[in-house]
């Protein structure tokens, strides 16, 4: 008899042990896999839109034309005859130099005219030789062409139409290397914009552009491509458009910071709120959440333009796929979510 109680009372703690290692496994099992929240997220559905391709480039506004203006070798300045700001003609005189050299030169030239007027002469009564005529042209044509240099380097002249952008001399100094004036011609003004080399089959010669500038805000220039240039920068693979400005009333001067819009028509193309596409970071990567029934699916895009609020999708959406535009920080690959009204 008590051989048989002590057996029951083995086999009552076998059990109460068992049964409490089932209970403590049940409740690991349980705290090991909560069950998982959904995520509120508000939404919005991608759709197609006219998508302009217009593309604005900085620049800065540059001179068409730069001349400094110097004499060719040195000496005194006897006159100015032109101011910083001034706006001269082709032509117009800006200074004088010494006339000592050119009054020299120019007696030689006339000296020389008459001389070859005696031998002309001469040689027709025959009392000069042939070889004595042709002497007497080259020397009176020799100072002549020196006298020419001369005046052009003593009496200094614009060779543009433009502004007086500087002037490094006053009356009496010694010419010494530096241009006397430096002029620019600023109507009409040029630009240079970095075009991408994706863009190099878009652009042509006479496209029209639009030039806005941030010292004249309000206004907008209309521009033409003048030139493009043969080559593709290989660290920024951008190539250089240059764009030439009318510029008639002189309003626009070199320096200036500019925008260059230049125009490329417009695609149709799938489009999504800003807010919806979420750059990975430490890369270039772009990504949204679709919403996947009640689940949010990761999908990577290649985004195009930005206008506006919205985003062009070039790659990695469709019509009609709803996207997460709200809520997104807390979202990973799966996640269960749920829409806010």
């Amino acid at each position: 008899m008590k051989k048989t109680f002590r057996t029951f009372l083995m086999i009552a703690a076998a059990v109460a042990a068992a049964s409490c290692g089932s209970s403590d496994k049940g409740q690991q099992q349980t705290e090991q896999a909560p069950v998982e929240r959904a995520s509120k997220v508000s939404v919005a559905t991608a759709t197609i839109e006219e998508v302009s391709q217009d593309m604005v480039y900085t620049s800065t506004v540059k001179a068409n034309a730069v001349n400094n203006i110097a004499p060719q070798a040195g000496g005194r300045i006897q006159k100015i005859r032109a101011e910083i700001g001034d706006f001269v003609n082709a032509g117009q005189v800006l200074a004088e130099m010494d006339k000592v050299s050119l009054e020299q030169a120019k007696l030689q030239m006339v000296n020389d005219s008459t001389e070859l007027g005696r031998i002309k002469q001469l040689y027709a009564q025959g009392g000069v030789s042939k070889s004595d005529l042709e002497a007497m042209e080259l020397a009176y044509s020799v100072h002549k062409t020196t006298y020419e240099n001369l005046l052009e380097n003593t009496i200094l002249r614009s060779p543009i139409s433009g502004v007086v952008s500087a002037r490094n001399y006053d009356k009496g100094d010694m010419y010494s290397g530096s241009p006397l004036f430096v002029v620019e011609q600023i109507t009409p003004v040029k630009l240079l914009a970095g075009v991408s080399e994706t863009d190099y089959t878009r652009v042509k010669k006479g496209d029209k552009v639009e030039v806005t500038v941030d010292a004249i805000p309000g206004r907008t220039f209309e521009g033409r491509i003048k030139r493009l240039y043969p080559t593709v920068d290989a660290n920024t693979h951008t190539f250089n458009v240059e764009v030439e400005v009318q510029n008639s009333n002189r309003i626009l001067r070199p320096g200036m910071f500019a925008r260059v819009k230049v125009f490329f028509g417009s695609n149709k193309s799938v489009t999504v709120p800003d807010i919806a596409v979420v750059k990975q970071q430490g890369s270039s990567v772009r990504y949204v959440y679709v919403k996947d029934g009640d689940t949010a699916a990761l999908r990577v895009v290649k985004i195009g333009r930005h206008y506006g609020n919205r985003y062009e999708i070039l790659e990695g959406l469709s019509e009609g796929d709803v996207v997460v535009t709200k809520g997104s920080a807390s979202l990973r690959n799966g996640s269960k979510i749920e829409v806010e009204d």
